[in-house]
């Protein structure tokens, strides 16, 4: 079951479906000037929208139900992919996707959050919300990793960790807290790629590298605006005010020094083309691969002490 797509792009929507139609008339001068005519309009109307995004609407784009999602850019980047699954304490968490694939021919490491599409698949995988166990199984492939020589990339989406009682009953601060501290000190290149939604710790757990990439259109916070909105004033109404104040667009990010880059996304966002958006991303992390490899274990490892305790910008009132 489809999810609903915020109100500021039924537009674009209306558009391509327009457009889809058109296509498949039979093919005549009439059908392919109106079609012509629709794809200008929509070029012309993503140009309109996207000029002026506020914070909010980036949220929404980033929850977009069509975005690429973990795998689908595995799939797309890579070759020869094998899915590990379970922590070897508790269970296997399908919220967090990860194994070993082939990029560029070269053997690498890579985890992600991992929603669903379908309304079984998102329960199945628990909207990408991780319990203990995922962190764990993403720490012992990331672990295997290191004893291999072999670079990590990590695929940030998700609108924070599991806050269930079995969750926490099973240690869900531990994990994440575990994960910063073994990321630090992993001895192999760490490349984090936050695609959609970084929220709070369960986001972080995952995203502790030596490069921290993120998507034009993601956000990145300690809380949702939701969330925010619902601690500060006790009125989630108020989220689109809580998304201005938490500067979690890719652009205050980079301006306050906690992403390294940020990758342009396709006309209307990454759903809207997403095998142009994984060459995108394949391209950046080949250039920061090849920058990581390199350095030597020790600089490696400080570097990415130093870019930690060093991160972000301090106002004094």
């Amino acid at each position: 079951m489809a999810q609903p797509v915020s109100s500021f792009l039924e537009p674009i929507g209306e558009l391509q479906q327009r457009i889809r139609e058109l296509e498949k008339e039979q093919t005549s001068a009439e059908t392919a000037q109106a079609l012509e005519a629709a794809r200008r309009e929509l070029r012309e109307t993503i140009d309109r929208i996207f000029a002026h995004l506020t914070p909010w609407q980036t949220c929404q784009l980033a929850r977009h139900p069509e975005r690429p999602y973990t795998l689908d850019y595995i799939h797309g980047m890579m070759t020869e992919f094998t899915e590990l699954h379970g922590d070897r304490r508790f269970a296997d968490d399908p919220a967090i996707v990860a194994g070993f694939a082939l990029f560029d021919g070269d053997p690498i490491a890579v985890i992600g959050h991992q929603k669903g599409r379908s309304t079984a698949e998102k329960v199945r995988r628990n909207f990408a919300m991780p319990r203990p166990e995922g962190y764990r199984k993403a720490l012992r492939i990331m672990k295997m990793a290191a004893r291999f020589s072999l670079p990590i990339v990590t695929f940030i989406d998700t609108p924070g960790a599991y806050p269930g009682i079995d969750a926490e009953e099973r240690g869900q601060a531990e994990a994440i807290a575990t994960n910063l501290l073994e990321m630090a000190r992993l001895p192999v290149p760490i490349v984090c790629v936050i695609t959609g939604e970084g929220g709070s710790g369960g986001a972080l757990a995952l995203g502790v590298g030596d490069r921290i990439l993120m998507l034009e259109h993601a956000i990145y916070s300690v809380i949702s605006p939701e969330g925010c909105a619902a601690i500060l004033w006790k009125d989630q109404s108020r989220a689109e005010q809580a998304a201005e104040a938490l500067r979690l667009t890719a652009r205050d990010l980079k301006h306050l020094g906690i992403v390294d880059e940020v990758l342009e996304e396709p006309a209307g966002g990454a759903q809207m083309d997403p095998p142009a958006m994984a060459a995108t991303l394949a391209d950046a992390l080949r250039h920061h691969f090849k920058q990581l490899r390199r350095l030597k274990t020790e600089a490696l490892i400080s570097k990415r002490y130093k870019k930690f305790r060093t991160m972000g910008k301090y106002l004094e009132r």
